[in-house]
């Protein structure tokens, strides 16, 4: 199981990862997890400074920022992600939330195959709020189907380049253990969650009954996102998260 920290607020908990994200995150006592999702994805830095303005909107520190959601053009390169992550953690880092070379904040970037957007984009983030009454909140961070923090993702991805259907369920099948592991890290379980989000290009409706049942035997959505993951040797992305309050905002909010 992994272990926690918690954020520099104290509002949430976090499963410490790699410095560009954490493994996921969940409202501490006292705190709930909302999500604004933009009507239209933004150009990154546009973005971000919406989140500055909706958090002090609704009278909450940049060190409530939990989780985001990007959308890019292409996978990138294992150079290119890494650059793109050093640039994202630098701003992070202007806001005063990461904890050393430890990031909190729990993130999905994925790829659109249709609809792509011309550049890095904001679909989607998350802030704590204070509720005494909330029911427990999280957001466990994308994965795909290779171990985070490796050597590099080609080296550690399941079956690479296996587009085949046994090849598919096996990068599933990780994935959902990744998952499991997240979300009991986080003191949390299928039952708890709201929507899982499963991102590929591969077909996953012969998953639905057997690799995805612990969520899908539950009735919780399950929705699948024609994307790739975010680096080019992955095929496979899934999220999840347990929120009582999401909402949809105009990019001019």
């Amino acid at each position: 199981m992994y272990s926690t920290r918690t954020s520099q607020d104290g509002s949430y908990r976090f499963i410490p990862a790699v410095y560009q994200y954490s493994g996921g995150v969940a409202a501490e006592p006292g705190f709930r997890i909302e999500r604004a999702q933009l009507a239209v994805p933004v150009a990154l830095d546009r973005g971000l400074s919406l989140v500055e303005a909706h958090l002090k909107q609704v009278g909450r520190p940049l060190t409530a920022f939990c989780a985001c959601e990007l959308r890019s053009p292409e996978p990138f390169s294992e150079g290119g992600f890494d650059a793109f992550n050093r640039l994202y953690a630098s701003r992070l880092d202007q806001w005063g939330i990461l904890q050393g070379k430890v990031n909190p904040v729990a993130r999905t970037n994925i790829c659109p195959e249709i609809g792509k957007p011309d550049g890095v984009s904001l679909h989607a983030f998350s802030y704590t709020v204070p509720d005494a009454s909330a029911r427990p909140s999280f957001v466990v961070a994308g994965s795909g189907e290779a171990p985070e923090g490796g050597a590099s993702y080609e080296q550690g991805t399941i079956r690479p380049g296996d587009a085949s259907a046994a090849g598919v369920r096996a990068k599933a099948e990780w994935v959902m253990g990744e998952m499991e592991h997240r979300l009991a890290g986080l003191g949390h379980g299928w039952g708890d969650a709201t929507v899982a989000n499963i991102y590929t290009i591969s077909d996953i409706h012969p998953l639905l009954a057997d690799v995805l049942l612990p969520i899908t035997s539950l009735g919780r959505p399950v929705t699948w996102h024609f994307s790739r993951p975010p680096v080019a040797v992955l095929d496979y992305e899934m999220d999840v998260r347990g929120l009582s309050r999401e909402m949809v905002i105009e990019a001019s909010a």
